[in-house]
């Protein structure tokens, strides 16, 4: 198959502690993959999707589902021809199964599973396009978090490990469309919680998480990503008996991925700059949260011929316990 050029946007779920509303599972990152396919952009997908802002001890359990489609090729901070890019589309959906578990007011942890259903679409050897299907289990990623540095809780670290438990090796997808990087990366994240308005009615929180690979193979080795988040909330409406509320949200998120390496990888297509927009919106009835966002880029910067996706949706179940 011909070389192609993809880019992934994604966004990780973060949600807002209980000190306002109950756990917003605000998306916290929308960021894109690397040229090809989800090097980039799928690893930031999994990097922090679900993970809760504590505010207390006890865990929560989560369930997600993200789609993404990749249809547009950009290069630079412009849309570029089809003809420029034997890759034309890659349609995924993400569905991940997680839990966080905090053991006291200071330390805690996180757990993310993540499968992937990827359709990709190609100009062939023969210049036909030809597609191709793909499902398989995503990189788990394994978190620890330390909120000890306020009573409140309000500001906090986390930091873990991405394990290669994904699929590398599928013929039909170059290595960084395939579902699995192959890599071991470290994780490294920090946050901030406040409050915007002297009643407490709007709050802000701010984010930041690092991914740096640390063992690849020699063949491909990721580029390395940088994530910052800022967003702000309403403190929302809630029923009359109390136990239900429905709070609005907008963030925009920053994100910078470097140039993959490797003998496989493709250094001239991979890289990027990308502001995200995402108004989201999170229904609590009592310990259950439902939210909902969808993500608009307001800027890219892509290096090289790459797809890109230029809205992602993405629903958010999660139940205290």
């Amino acid at each position: 198959m011909s070389d192609y050029h993809s880019v992934t946007t994604a966004i990780p779920a973060t949600g807002l502690k209980r000190a306002t509303p109950p756990a917003i599972a605000l998306a916290a990152t929308f960021v894109s993959g690397t040229a090809h396919g989800c090097a980039c952009g799928c690893g930031v997908f999994d990097v922090g999707t679900g993970a809760m802002f504590p505010d207390g001890s006890g865990g929560t359990l989560y369930t997600e589902v993200d789609f993404m489609d990749q249809n547009q090729n950009w290069s630079g901070t412009s849309q570029a021809p089809a003809d420029n890019n034997s890759g034309k589309r890659i349609k995924t959906q993400f569905y991940t199964l997680g839990g966080q578990y905090m053991f006291n007011r200071s330390w805690g942890i996180q757990v993310d599973v993540p499968c992937w259903d990827r359709n990709f679409t190609a100009t062939g050897d023969s210049g036909n396009l030809v597609s191709f299907q793909h499902a398989t289990l995503g990189d788990i990623r394994i978190r620890g978090l330390y909120t000890g540095f306020s009573p409140d809780m309000s500001t906090g670290l986390t930091f873990g490990v991405k394990l290669p438990s994904g699929d590398p090796t599928y013929a039909n997808f170059d290595p960084d469309t395939e579902i699995g990087t192959g890599s071991t990366d470290l994780l490294l994240g920090a946050y901030h919680l406040g409050k915007l308005s002297t009643d407490g009615a709007w709050s802000y929180y701010l984010r930041a998480q690092w991914q740096e690979p640390v063992k690849s193979k020699d063949t491909y080795r990721p580029g390395n990503e940088v994530i910052g988040v800022a967003g702000t909330y309403y403190k929302g409406w809630s029923s009359a008996g109390g136990n239900t509320r429905v709070v609005p949200l907008l963030q925009m998120t920053a994100a910078y991925r470097g140039h993959d390496g490797g003998t496989t990888g493709h250094p001239e297509d991979s890289g990027y700059t990308r502001l995200i927009a995402a108004p989201g919106l999170e229904i609590d009835v009592s310990q259950i949260h439902v939210f909902v966002e969808a993500g608009f880029a307001v800027y890219n910067n892509m290096s090289g011929n790459q797809l890109v996706a230029k809205q992602l949706y993405r629903i958010n179940v999660s139940c205290g316990f």
